[in-house]
Order: C-alpha cells, then structure tokens, then sequence
C-alpha cells in the first residue's frame, strides 16, 4: 500500500493517474458498490486484516460493506466522560495539537494550511485566532462513528465540494489536503468550551459524510454522525484560552507524533 502511494504522489506519472483517483465521481461509484451486498465478502478479510473485533459490534450480520464499516458498538464500549470540566475526544483516531497563528497552522513536518481556506469564511476563521486546532486522523481501523464533545447547539452543516486525497502521511506532507478535500463543517456553541468548529473531512474512496442534524441542540456524548468507507479525518477548532490540552498529547504532536485516542476519552481540561 505505501509503495502504490508513494508512486501516485512522488512521480509524475502518479500525480497524472492521481487526478483521476480525487475525483469525487469515483468515490461516489465505488461507494455505490460498497453500498450493495456484492460487497460483503471483503468483510472477513478486512477485518481480520485490520484487528477490528466483530463481537463488539451490535450486529453480527451486515447487508453490504458499508453497513459493516459503519458498524454501532455495544454499550460500554466507548466510556464517554461526563465531567463538564474535561475536553473529550468526539471520535477515535490519531490526534495532532496545534496553535493556530494567525489564520494559519503550522503543522510538523507538514505544509503550513490555512484557516480562511479550510472555512472559506474569513469572518469566522479570524474568532480562533489564537486559539488550538485539533486534527483526529482516522484509519481504515478505527470506529468512524463521531460524537458531539459538549452541550450546545449548532446550525445548519457547510458543505464544501473538492477532491478526494488520501488522508495517510504521504499525502499530508505535499498537499494542503485539507483545504482541498471535501469536507463538511458545523459551528456548534457549547456550554463549557464556547464557540467550536468541527470539520469533517472526507478521503479517498469515502462514499459520504453523514451528519444527522441540521439545526439541533444537543447533549455530551450524543452521536453526531458517521463516515462511510476510507480513512478520514475530523478538525476541531478552538477559540483562545478555551481549554488546555493534556501535556502527553502536546508533547507526542511536537515529537512528530499522533497519540491514539477513542471516542468520550479525555483531551483536556476547561481553563
């Protein structure tokens, strides 16, 4: 796998052949395919290959790939913190901290992206000036279900078109991925953490990131949402002095390190 992306994205012949994998409309037919229930014999393969313990699933028998991928857990299998005072992690993955300059973030060994880019909204990117951009990368691995990190309300999702990179490290050092991939935001007004952007970002071969809420109030630990098949990513903003993100996670992200975290575990702390 890292052989095949390295030829797409360091030659050119690659980056040619590239242009065609980002486009969404392949995503979309291969989403299609993943939807049916032609696709359920990658099922075991995918999941012995990848560690992913079916027995903590809530089904035992899936329609099609995608209903696997989106798989519900059991209760009890991601303890969700409850302490109003703790910053939690609203997904699993692999979770980067970094301040926001400006409008822009600078991220280790990675092309510096903006906040203005990433939003397309100047208005709104200049509130987190100063304040901590939080990046959760999710694997093919991981649980891609997400949860809402406080109380609040939101407002409508912003839906921004774009291209389809992969999210893996190889693509994040020479493309501001992003800024470029499709992605979905929502500015939510939490109780305990003020104004926070959460940004979903879609990835190669996702067929679609589904929120289920528009307009809503809601509560800590109320699932948000979930990403259909392929490694994705979810950004979340926050503004200045808003909380203080646990030293451990600080100190792997400067240490060019992603710290591995589960949906509900605890990040941080309310200043």
């Amino acid at each position: 796998m890292r052989d095949g992306l390295d030829f797409l994205y360091n030659t050119n012949i690659g980056r040619f052949i590239l242009k065609g994998l980002t486009a969404r409309k392949l995503s979309q037919v291969a989403g299609s395919f993943l939807d049916s229930g032609a696709s359920r014999f990658i099922i075991d393969k995918f999941a012995q290959k990848n560690n992913i313990d079916v027995s903590e699933c809530i089904k035992s028998d899936f329609d099609s790939f995608n209903d696997f991928f989106t798989r519900q857990l059991k209760p009890g299998m991601r303890e969700f913190d409850m302490n109003p005072n703790n910053l939690v992690a609203p997904c699993d993955g692999l979770l980067s901290v970094y301040p926001i300059k400006g409008h822009d973030v600078y991220p280790i060994k990675q092309s510096r992206y903006s906040i203005v880019d990433l939003l397309r909204d100047k208005g709104l990117a200049a509130e987190f000036e100063g304040g901590t951009c939080m990046i959760y990368r999710l694997c093919v691995n991981h649980y891609h279900r997400y949860s809402y990190l406080d109380n609040g309300k939101k407002g409508a999702n912003i839906f921004i078109p774009g291209l389809l990179h992969t999210v893996r490290p190889i693509a994040l050092r020479d493309i501001p991925v992003f800024t470029e991939n499709c992605r979905e935001y929502t500015v939510m007004d939490t109780e305990n953490f003020g104004k926070v952007v959460q940004v979903e970002v879609g990835a190669m071969l996702v067929g679609k990131i589904h929120n289920y809420h528009s307009s809503h109030e809601f509560v800590r630990g109320e699932e948000k949402g979930m990403f259909l098949y392929g490694g994705s990513t979810i950004v979340v903003l926050l503004t200045k002095d808003a909380a203080e993100v646990s030293r451990d996670i600080l100190e792997c992200t400067r240490s060019g390190g992603e710290y591995p975290v589960k949906m509900g575990q605890i990040v941080g702390c309310k200043k």
